[in-house]
């Protein structure tokens, strides 16, 4: 169970096997004794798209929303790391051939453009890397 990610949820919405749950999405210092006086403490509703071929649940069951820690790692890496890199390397690169270092900056920050582009075509295929599961609550 440790290389899961779990989250409590209800079911909102059945489509066939498409089930839509949303879960409460809380930062980690929700359970501060000053959170009422800090702005960083939130919490945030979220629904999440699961596809269940057991279709053995009905609107407002309580579930666990279950996803492989993995699927977390991955979604971080693209949307944050890499492209960190793209920017690092390519400012470096660019400062290097025109020693300009408004252009290169711009020209670091354009490549970010077809970066998240091509990851908008793929969106399908991450999909499909990037599911959830649930499991009733006992």
């Amino acid at each position: 169970m440790a290389d899961t990610i779990r989250h409590q949820g209800i079911v909102e919405n059945i489509n066939g096997t498409h089930l839509q749950v949303r879960i409460v999405q809380t930062s980690a210092c929700v359970s501060c004794s000053i959170k009422g006086h800090c702005s960083s403490a939130d919490t945030k509703e979220k629904l999440i798209d699961v596809i269940d071929e057991s279709s053995s649940y009905q609107p407002g069951d309580r579930v666990w929303v279950v996803g492989e820690l993995s699927m977390g790692v991955m979604a971080v890496l693209l949307a944050f790391v890499f492209p960190f890199l793209v920017l690092i390397f390519s400012l470096f690169a660019f400062m290097a051939m025109w020693h300009d270092e408004l252009v290169s900056a711009l020209c670091s920050l354009g490549l970010l453009i077809p970066y998240y582009y091509i990851l908008w075509l793929n969106k399908s295929r991450l999909g499909k890397k990037f599911s959830f599961s649930i499991k009733p609550m006992n």
